[in-house]
């Protein structure tokens, strides 16, 4: 159960690792610049793919903690 635990949390940081940076332009807000940075954006294709693959990996991962937990 513990190796399992250790392959999500690899996976998990991986994915993590891909996923586009949503605030790319927050040093934008501090000089001053525009405030593009809060603007509705949506995901599609392989970043809609990481985007549920990470929420996947995520409860998979506390739900495996919890359990290891007790």
């Amino acid at each position: 159960m513990e190796t399992f635990l250790m392959i999500i949390s690899i996976l998990l940081i991986t994915i993590i690792l891909l996923q586009s940076g949503k605030a790319e332009s927050s040093s934008q807000i501090i000089m001053g610049g525009n405030s593009d940075l809060f603007s509705n954006r949506k995901e599609r294709g392989g970043e809609l793919f990481i985007s549920r693959l990470t929420l996947i990996l995520g409860i998979t991962f506390f739900t495996l903690c919890l359990v290891l937990s007790f």
